[in-house]
């Protein structure tokens, strides 16, 4: 294997920062119009990080125009890491701008601000500010923005520019979206790039104008629509959705969308051209399909039954005629809602599904560790990866009576090669195994900062939410919760599992082993 190409990763770095400094400057406008002088720090932060994109670019201009599976990894984490120290400038330089009330009721030190920002390229929608409603404009659109960034991946975005460089960007694809779909939009990796990126465009704008037209603002309806599609889940209200939870519309708007997010972005391309066919034969889509419906309806008939709204925790929660139970209709909705939520590790809350009853909250741990379509936003383990392994598991029973005969694993009618078994096994193994010793790290660095149980039941839904880019859990660390008490050493921690979780685990963990940096 020949030596690594740094000229290349400065290069394609450099396209990044270009990239990620001209979202920055939509924030501009946006603080203007709002009579806001931050839109002189994001005019600011938007000169540094193309000043210096433009400086790794044009002085690599020349680089060997190729990349290997091992440029590849290197270019998305370094990637990501210069995405998140450029895009944590607009935080600090508006620090000069923002009022006393701001400060007194959120933290601006270097590490908030740093997990703010990892919070919203990772998707993970996990937040340190207690009031954002006082936030500038500027600075709540651009902490959305973040999160539609790293929702599809600016690393694919950049894959549909490769070709006027004339670079193949299959390597980056790999690693960024990894598993896609067996389906081709078109042969070309960059052709499909373009139209992912098109349908994510074109789903935001139908959300953001649906949700303006049924009675949301339209700042709240745009930064809604950017995380929803990304899976996001950062809000411009402190009690997240649930401050329309009077609109039924609007959560219905919102549960749709939040579907979609975690629907293979080939599937939603076909949607879009009305071709039905192909969405149904998928066998990830019937099961994503059914595992919402199912767990859906197991909720919903318990909260129907036996939950109470609970008043203190969402001041905007719906109730019914009496006040003293969820109607039929609020059962459902309120249920297919966090479901949709957690499976597709957006994070919305429209209630606190950790007060309905313990079998819920049990319910919804295990969600944490479900997650959406591959070649969606969302995160967590992947409804692909579930079933594989539970074919897997079913016909090493059939093996154990029939040792000789072939028994192929199928998707989508389609025998799978045993090495994507493996991949996936290995995969399996090392998420749980990070899961539980993360849990256990947590537990000790928040030792005695909450009671015995409660401690340990949040240290786990924390590291589980951190890893799989959820954002909420249970404990401490529920829907209706933010992170601005966890300590520091915590705080960078869970920071660490968010890329771990969204660059899906291996494209990190592969930087540290000895045989990545050997050259032969």
């Amino acid at each position: 294997m020949r030596t690594i190409n740094f000229k290349i990763i400065f290069n394609l770095i450099g396209m990044l920062m270009l990239i990620n400094a001209l979202f920055m400057l939509l924030c501009v406008p946006v603080a203007l119009y709002y009579g806001e002088e931050i839109y002189k720090s994001m005019a600011f932060s938007s000169f540094i990080t193309a000043g210096l994109g433009a400086a790794a670019y044009f002085g690599t201009k020349n680089a060997h125009k190729k990349v290997n599976r091992r440029d590849g990894y290197l270019i998305v984490s370094a990637g990501w890491v210069c995405l998140i120290s450029s895009g944590s400038l607009p935080y600090f330089l508006s620090i000069p701008y923002l009022s006393e009330q701001i400060f007194q009721a959120n933290d601006f030190s270097i590490t908030n601000i740093f997990f703010e920002t990892i919070g919203g390229y990772t998707t993970t929608g996990a937040t340190i500010f207690n009031d954002v409603e006082i936030l500038p404009k500027g600075l709540l659109f651009w902490r959305s923005l973040t999160q539609w960034i790293g929702g599809m991946g600016i690393i694919v975005l950049t894959i549909a520019i490769l070709p006027l460089l004339g670079i193949g960007g299959m390597q980056l694809f790999v690693v960024e979206a990894p598993v896609i779909s067996a389906d081709k939009i078109h042969p070309r990796i960059t052709d499909t790039a373009k139209r992912l990126w098109f349908v994510y465009v074109i789903l935001t704008v139908v959300q953001a104008t649906l949700l303006f037209f049924s009675g949301m603002g339209l700042f709240d309806a745009l930064n809604h629509a950017l995380t929803t599609l990304s899976s996001g889940g950062y809000s411009t209200k402190n009690v997240s959705t649930s401050y329309w939870n009077s609109n039924p519309m609007i959560q219905y708007i919102m549960i749709i969308f939040m579907f979609l997010s975690g629907v293979n972005f080939v599937l939603n391309h076909f949607l879009l051209k009305a071709d039905f066919k192909k969405i149904i034969k998928n066998e990830e889509f019937r099961w994503y399909l059914g595992t919402i419906s199912l767990v859906t309806v197991i909720v919903a008939f318990i909260v129907f039954q036996f939950a109470q709204p609970f008043h203190n925790s969402i001041p905007y929660a719906e109730l019914s005629a009496d006040g003293s139970h969820y109607t039929f209709e609020e059962s459902l909705r309120s249920s297919l809602f966090q479901v949709v939520s957690v499976i597709t590790s957006t994070g919305f809350t429209s209630a606190d599904y950790t007060q309905w009853t313990p079998f819920i909250s049990m319910i919804f741990f295990a969600l944490l560790f479900v997650g959406g379509s591959a070649g969606s936003t969302s995160g967590g383990v992947k409804i692909i990866r579930h079933v594989i392994l539970l074919k897997n598991s079913w016909m090493e029973l059939k093996r154990l009576i029939h040792p000789n005969a072939i028994l192929p694993v199928r998707y989508n009618k389609k025998s799978i090669s045993q090495n994507i078994v493996y991949n996936i096994l290995a995969f399996f193994v090392m998420y749980m195994f990070i899961w539980i010793s993360s849990s256990v790290i947590l537990a000790l660095i928040n030792e005695g900062l909450y009671p015995g149980y409660e401690e340990f039941i949040s240290a786990m839904s924390l590291s589980a939410g951190s890893l799989g880019n959820i954002g909420t859990g249970l404990g401490n660390y529920g829907p209706t919760d933010t992170m601005a008490d966890l300590t520091p050493v915590a705080k960078w921690f869970c920071a660490f599992l968010m890329i771990l979780g969204r660059l899906e685990i291996f494209a990190i963990l592969i930087l540290f082993t000895p045989f990545l940096w050997r050259n032969n």
